[in-house]
């Protein structure tokens, strides 16, 4: 009986609250708030989880991808070859640091573009990968790398590299330049190529694109929106003018050896395929292969102008 009248006087009080106040929520608030509560929490912490790792994404997306070692401006190279430090001073006061391999009577010079991690004072010691087959060696570090200074964005890389690409034309002329782009720089080697017309274009372990390289692993986020370097391999190389080589690694494994395939297929008038059984991403000098194949690739094209030119 006691309960029964609890429940008559709330009943009366609710409804003099309505009259007293028509616009009272009373009913949505103590029926529908805790249902909307729990669906609420439902949806938005995994959307405020998904937000924020996209956050961190996008501006820690440097720290991912270029693993830099900072060097001091005194720092002295030491190497075994000939060769001379450079520096280019950019227009908008960045500045790039390089070096300068040279042999006497060379047949040309190798641009290598390196990958996207430390400095080109470990870097430097695959000058004699190329200096030992008759050929000048030059190599840069990126802007935030070794002793070069500076922002670092992708069209900036694009520049950087064109204007270091313009000097070394006018040191050699074109037809002696050979592109060389590692891993990372596989890509920006293509860009290079697409605008310029060296003697040939060789890329070490590439990528299709980056952007569809990084979307195999980060597939659940907006990918291309939220990355700052695409760099898109995929249609560089089909502006490219000369003769492409893809060597490629088959148990690689970061930058998987079906990319190279892919890469291939796009344009297969110009580009040679060249794969190293058994190599991985980091240890293709390891074989005797790798250093035949480049002999061969290199050799092959220079002769065959030599004997044109006879």
């Amino acid at each position: 009986m006691v309960i029964y009248d609890i429940v008559r006087i709330k009943i009366i009080l609710n409804r003099k609250s309505k009259i007293q106040n028509p616009n009272s929520n009373s009913f949505f608030s103590s029926y529908f708030c805790p249902q909307m509560l729990f669906w609420v929490n439902i949806f938005f912490w995994p959307a405020a989880l998904y937000v924020g790792l996209c956050l961190v994404f996008y501006f820690g997306q440097h720290l991912f991808f270029f693993r830099p070692e900072r060097l001091a401006k005194t720092f002295a190279y030491q190497y075994p070859f000939p060769f001379t430090e450079v520096n280019f001073d950019m227009e908008d006061g960045g500045m790039v640091n390089a070096l300068h391999f040279r042999v006497p009577n060379s047949k040309g010079v190798v641009f290598y573009i390196k990958g996207n991690s430390r400095s080109i004072k470990g870097w430097g010691k695959f000058a004699k990968d190329f200096v030992g087959k008759g050929f000048d060696f030059f190599i840069l570090d990126f802007r935030g790398f070794g002793k070069s200074r500076g922002r670092r964005t992708e069209e900036i890389l694009f520049s950087d590299l064109q204007h270091v690409y313009k000097w070394l034309s006018d040191e050699y002329g074109e037809e002696r330049i050979v592109l060389y782009g590692r891993s990372l720089g596989s890509g920006l080697a293509a860009r290079v190529a697409s605008w310029n017309r060296p003697k040939m274009v060789i890329l070490d372990c590439p990528y299709y694109s980056f952007l569809y390289h990084i979307s195999r692993y980060a597939f659940l986020l907006p990918i291309r929106w939220l990355l700052r370097y695409h760099i898109r391999t995929d249609r560089f190389i089909k502006k490219v003018r000369c003769p492409i080589h893809i060597i490629g690694a088959t148990k690689d494994r970061l930058i998987p050896y079906r990319q190279s395939e892919m890469l291939k297929n796009l344009a297969p008038e110009k580009i040679k395929l060249h794969p190293i059984v058994g190599a991985s991403h980091n240890n293709m000098p390891d074989f005797p292969e790798y250093h035949d194949l480049l002999y061969d690739i290199l050799h092959e094209a220079f002769e065959e102008e030599k004997d044109l030119k006879m």
